[in-house]
């Protein structure tokens, strides 16, 4: 086999806690209450419940005296009281290494397509497999030499994966500063030695090309203590391609964004768009708990997918954490701290990664049922009083990080929530809201009338449009957050009136205020739509975006004189037309010069100027 089974324990152990065996006392689906046997353990450490041949995986959650809660990852038919249980005096951790890029894992690092070559379709219980090829070889690069002193997160050699140079790296654990005492050049498997470096106690440790982290424990957390990394504000946008999100409500690199929107608003499709044209290096999606039929489609469709920025495959840069409905509840919790953790090993190397959690609803709904078993008191809706604080903890981890080499990278997390019916109002939104900077209102009633992407510009908004208004201002227009503020303001003038509209029909409003209405219907149909489905018009870069909203502002503007309010509807209805032809035209065309010179022409020709 490529990937063989293998144990949780690494070549150095974390010291976590002790090791020893326990009984089980109970079961309760999912959830097992052990016997520590008055050994030492920690909470989120791993143990293995052994049933028959079986090592059914788990993970402490809470300690009371000499009994213990764990979480099985796995279906616990089977498990009786008395089995024995294993701990590993480990928390629950990853593999990180060179070979993840391009792979599909569960919510556990096992990589699917080996599990499905090796095992079938229907998987047995207890398998625990190997991330990374280890027959694969790595041509290694040292950066260091024999004698040079490090730090935890530095790095000492290099390996090409892909397109991008994998930094082999001081694990991230070391408390202190560490002596290179040997280390060579070549090509090597990742589980071969290809360094050894002494700690200040003396004690030497051999490096190989991986290193393993605990997933609910950030990265750079101690060297953020010990100011070896540097937390910076984030200042520069996440372009997307998609108008909407950049101009209007824009996300920051190493910022938070979530989607929330009923089923049907279009999520899938629009993630789906930020996975492709974002300006990021890595892309990380998580899908937890979502259907298999949209996972699958997801995954077979990344690989047949055009890279815009390498021209190669999108599933060279792309990793998948899926924990799909029809996996074990269990492990759906683990998945999204999974993918965080990855996202966090290649920002350290300096890289602009985006994570796409989908979605965080489900992995609430998980919580809660973990917590209803424990027989903690509830909150709202039956989630565990401690909801708010942990959709906190997964979003704090994103950001921006001055590596050691002075590299900068980022880690941008946008969560989807399914709140059920369309209800904004329900805990996990509302927890999501409270922490996150971009609100993207995915509206149903916009996805009936076909209006894609059908985030509702009324109720979504930005806190970076204030906060990057400098890079905006150096970038694109001196006047950019201003005038996106006076579109938001015509959009809300827009509405007052169709609603009035709905009430009193054309005749109760003046040609004035229908002029208005129109001009943000205008912009509502030629800048907010955008057609995911045309070579040209589904991803537009930013200075095309610079182009087209000058060019709407200017119609908008534009004071016009019409004889009644059909003539108005009816030049309205021709620009309309014209200027979604436009969007469609590669820009320097001859098409797009004719469309922008007959736009002009038209509004021109009504206009008071």
């Amino acid at each position: 086999m490529d990937n063989p089974s293998f144990s949780i324990e690494p070549r150095r152990k974390l010291s976590f806690g002790g090791v020893g065996d326990a009984r089980v006392l109970a079961v309760r689906e999912s959830l097992v209450t052990i016997d520590t046997g008055g050994k030492a353990i920690r909470k989120n450490e791993v143990g293995f419940i052994l049933v028959g041949q079986e090592r059914l995986m788990a993970e402490v959650l809470r300690i009371q005296g000499n009994t213990a809660d764990m979480q099985v990852f796995e279906d616990t038919r089977g498990v009786r009281v008395g089995d024995r249980v294993e701990m590993s005096g480990e928390m629950l951790s990853v593999v990180l290494g060179p070979g993840l890029l391009g792979q599909v894992f569960d919510g556990l690092e096992n990589p699917l397509a080996v599990l499905a070559r090796d095992h079938g379709f229907f998987l047995p219980r207890g398998l625990k497999i190997f991330p990374l090829d280890l027959k694969k070889k790595w041509a290694f690069t040292p950066t260091v030499s024999r004698g040079d002193t490090l730090f935890a997160g530095q790095t000492i050699g290099t390996v090409q994966e892909g397109l991008l140079t994998h930094k082999i790296m001081v694990p991230f654990h070391e408390p202190e500063s560490v002596e290179v005492t040997w280390i060579q050049q070549g090509s090597f498997t990742v589980d071969t030695p290809v360094a050894r470096i002494k700690g200040r106690d003396g004690a030497l440790q051999e490096m190989t090309l991986f290193q393993k982290w605990p997933v609910r424990r950030p990265i750079p957390e101690a060297m953020l203590r010990k100011r070896r990394v540097e937390r910076l504000y984030p200042y520069e946008p996440m372009t997307t391609t998609t108008r909407i999100i950049d101009t209007f409500f824009p996300i920051a690199l190493g910022g938070t964004a979530c989607i929330p929107g009923p089923f049907g608003a279009g999520k899938t499709v629009l993630q789906s768009l930020i996975s492709r044209y974002s300006t990021v290096d890595i892309v990380i999606v998580t899908a937890c708990g979502e259907r298999a039929g949209e996972v699958v489609e997801t995954i077979k469709e990344f690989p047949e997918t055009q890279d815009p920025r390498t021209g190669g495959s999108l599933m060279d840069r792309t990793i998948i954490v899926c924990n799909t409905s029809s996996m074990p509840v269990a492990a759906r919790e683990a998945s999204i701290y999974t993918g965080i953790t990855l996202g966090e090993y290649y920002r350290q190397m300096g890289y602009h990664v985006l994570v796409i959690a989908d979605s965080t609803s489900r992995w609430a709904q998980a919580m809660r049922e973990t917590s209803g078993r424990m027989e903690e008191i509830p909150g709202e809706e039956g989630y565990p009083a401690y909801l708010d604080s942990a959709i906190k903890s997964v979003y704090e981890r994103a950001g921006v990080l001055r590596c050691q080499d002075q590299s900068v990278g980022s880690l941008t997390v946008i969560g989807t929530v399914s709140p059920a019916g369309g209800n904004f109002e329900e805990p996990v939104t509302q927890a999501t809201l409270a922490t996150v900077k971009t609100f993207l209102g995915l509206s149903y009633d916009r996805a009936y009338k076909r209006f894609y992407p059908a985030i509702d510009p009324l109720i979504s908004w930005s806190r970076y449009l204030d906060q990057l208004k400098d890079w905006f201002n150096d970038n694109l227009n001196s006047s950019w957050v201003e005038d996106v503020k006076s579109m938001h303001e015509l959009f809300a003038q827009g509405d007052a009136i169709y609603q009035m509209m709905q009430v009193t029909g054309e005749e109760g409003i003046s040609i004035e205020d229908f002029i208005t209405w129109q001009k943000a219907t205008l912009v509502d149909m030629v800048f907010l739509q955008q057609d995911a489905f045309d070579l040209v018009d589904a991803s537009m870069p930013l200075d095309r975006q610079l182009e087209s909203f000058q060019l709407v502002k200017k119609l908008t503007q534009q004071v016009y004189r019409f004889e009644d309010k059909d003539s108005a509807r009816q030049m309205f209805t021709q620009i309309t037309g014209l200027y979604k032809n436009l969007n469609y035209s590669p820009r320097s065309s001859p098409e797009y010069e004719r469309y922008t010179r007959e736009i002009e022409a038209l509004a021109l020709k009504f206009s008071v100027n």
